[in-house]
């Protein structure tokens, strides 16, 4: 016979803490605030009122300096960590110079930005892709039995003269994304000779070969004309590699270390938190953010929901600096 009497053992009862907000608030590990977020932003030197929306990124857009100045603004009064700066142009040759060309529009718009909003945390991509007009994060040689390799060491000189002229301008935060090897060390020198000896750097140490940036290559007009960039971005199977490279970067001077992309690396994100003490960023990038607004479109999930449960799953996994597209919509939900 069944037995109505039944005996569940006081802490078994682990609903208590979850049967209303108040509580369920009073209890909660991971809190998500706007200073948390980085927004990413794509300055376009088409004209200082461009606007051009970006097809795959449903609210995204390139913007003229006018613009930026604009959503910087709204950056400022949403209380966000700051915004992250990528440039959009089409003055672009092999080398990618005009990277470090100091009237090109990320140097036009951290000098802008900094003049008027000297408050906001202006970070700067250091990379080439934007730049060259071959795609590639840095300069291109030919093997001697075909095909082709990037020129490490030559890159990274071009990086440096870049992360140069972007702290000459003004950023508050150099970022270089271009996964050259020795990049950080080569950087942290020429800052600190030329008198940035306390500009952070926030090193994107674990950038995964992923299948998730299509969206911003059209964002950034940076996509590879030819190849891809496997031979420099990290394989998505290692995890044990990403340690080594970010104890290498953190080694070499960097200040804070980024893992990119984030939904699908959570795992890096947490070993990177347990193994170091430096503050842990994350990049939430542009097709994880496309695939949440088009299955929102779609009216397959809950938009708002799990734009801010993503957001938590990366807070909670270890990120105290989450750069995401979202930020601003994110702010707002949370008041």
């Amino acid at each position: 016979m069944f037995n109505s009497e039944i005996n569940i053992p006081s802490d078994s009862r682990t609903r208590r803490t979850r049967m209303n907000e108040p509580i369920r608030r009073l209890v909660r590990e991971n809190e998500l605030r706007p200073s948390n977020f980085i927004l990413p932003l794509f300055a376009s030197d088409r004209s200082t009122n461009f606007k051009h929306e970006i097809s795959s990124m449903p609210g995204v857009f390139q913007l003229g300096l006018d613009n930026i100045l604009r959503e910087s603004e709204r950056a400022l009064e949403a209380k966000l960590g700051g915004i992250i700066l990528f440039g959009v142009t089409d003055d672009k040759d092999d080398t990618g110079s005009s990277a470090h060309n100091e009237f090109g529009i990320i140097q036009q718009s951290v000098r802008e930005i900094k003049k008027r909003f000297p408050e906001l945390l202006v970070a700067t991509d250091v990379c080439l892709c934007e730049y060259t007009s071959h795609g590639h994060c840095g300069i291109i040689k030919e093997k001697e039995n075909g095909g082709f390799e990037i020129d490490n060491d030559e890159t990274v000189e071009q990086l440096v003269l870049e992360s140069l002229s972007h702290a000459e301008a003004g950023s508050d935060l150099i970022s270089p994304s271009d996964m050259m090897d020795g990049r950080i060390g080569a950087i942290r020198d020429a800052l600190d000779e030329n008198g940035f000896e306390n500009l952070p750097i926030m090193s994107y140490s674990a950038k995964y070969a992923s299948g998730f940036y299509g969206p911003f290559r059209e964002a950034a007009g940076s996509s590879p004309s030819f190849g891809d960039r496997r031979s420099h971005q990290m394989d998505p199977a290692n995890s044990d590699e990403a340690m080594r490279v970010i104890e290498r970067d953190i080694r070499e001077g960097a200040d804070i270390i980024m893992v990119k992309p984030a939904m699908s690396y959570l795992d890096i994100i947490r070993r990177a938190k347990d193994e170091f003490t430096l503050p842990i960023a994350a990049y939430q990038v542009s097709g994880e953010y496309s695939m949440i607004k088009a299955a929102a479109a779609n009216g397959w999930l809950d938009e708002d929901r799990v734009m801010m449960e993503s957001l938590t799953s990366i807070k909670r996994a270890g990120a105290s600096i989450i750069l995401t597209y979202f930020a601003l919509e994110a702010a707002k939900k949370m008041g």
